[in-house]
């Protein structure tokens, strides 16, 4: 797993994805954990599962969820450290244990243990499953150690502040109210997804009528995963936008090159304060042809 995975960077991913896939914010707007069915939260460790298959390409096992350099292996995903339950068949057995907790701070972690029985609790459910008693969560060796899950950034905003913006008609007026209010904060795709719950929802962040040229007149820049783009969120000192990413920031002019300023179309730009006036923002570089569809994603 760590050969394949050293940052854990691939590992975060999945279980991001595997969440906003459980929320599905395109068509129900939902982007809470606590939003979902119990149906919901329980079909969650097996697309963990699944997703981690497709991601890694893990052999299937005989009797266990995988065979990983030929060991076979079960995973067991919880939202929360220690509340994995263990089926008997996998009692001796090594277990992937993952947790991921979608909040303001999300965080996951990823071990190894071998579930013998002096490691499980005494009780069990219906189904004869068992947690981890201490000396077992004692036992896992752990890959990753709450490591910082990609955030959601709605999770991050005040609930009154997204309960207004959710409320908007349109769903370009909802998305160019996200960069108002997510200034300087990652946006993923899934987000603008949720918040735009349109079937072509990137569209809303692009020029040419989205967001991008619609809050120039606001001073925000509304900076993606290009190459020039993330140059200039560079020069600005502010967090790198990644695939599928977004960032807005409002910006003044500069009257010299320095630490924390980019330069746009020959003009030099810095971060604004709020005693900064409002400026129309510059243009921003256009994407490539090939970035441009890398954008759109799936």
């Amino acid at each position: 797993m760590v050969a394949a995975d050293p940052d854990g960077q691939r590992t975060a991913q999945v279980l991001r994805e595997t969440i906003d896939q459980l929320y599905d914010g395109q068509r129900t707007g939902r982007y809470r954990w606590d939003q979902l069915f119990k149906t919901e939260k329980t079909h969650c460790g097996t697309l963990v599962e699944i997703n981690m298959q497709r991601e890694f390409r893990f052999v299937d096992g005989q009797i266990l969820d995988f065979s990983i350099a030929g060991v076979e292996v079960d995973c067991k995903y919880s939202q929360t450290v220690g509340g994995w339950m263990i089926p008997p068949e996998t009692i001796d057995r090594l277990c992937l244990v993952i947790s991921a907790k979608d909040d303001a701070d999300p965080r996951w972690s990823m071990g190894l243990v071998r579930t013998s029985v002096d490691h499980l609790g005494a009780g069990g459910n219906r189904d004869a499953k068992k947690s981890l008693n201490s000396q077992g969560r004692s036992a896992i060796f752990w890959l990753f150690q709450t490591s910082p899950l990609p955030a959601n950034v709605l999770l991050q905003l005040d609930i009154a502040v997204v309960t207004r913006m959710m409320a908007i008609q349109s769903g370009a007026s909802r998305v160019r109210e996200l960069f108002r209010v997510a200034q300087r904060k990652i946006v993923g795709r899934s987000v603008v997804a949720t918040v735009g719950q349109q079937k072509d929802y990137m569209k809303r962040v692009r020029a040419n009528g989205g967001a991008r040229s619609a809050l120039r007149s606001e001073g925000l820049l509304v900076l993606g995963q290009y190459h020039s783009h993330v140059r200039i969120a560079t020069e600005l000192g502010l967090v790198l936008p990644g695939p599928g990413d977004s960032i807005s920031v409002r910006v003044s002019k500069s009257i010299s090159r320095g630490p924390g300023v980019a330069e746009i179309d020959g003009i030099f730009w810095r971060v604004a304060t709020d005693d900064d006036p409002i400026e129309l923002a510059p243009i921003l570089p256009k994407p490539t042809k090939r970035e441009a569809g890398e954008e759109d994603g799936p």
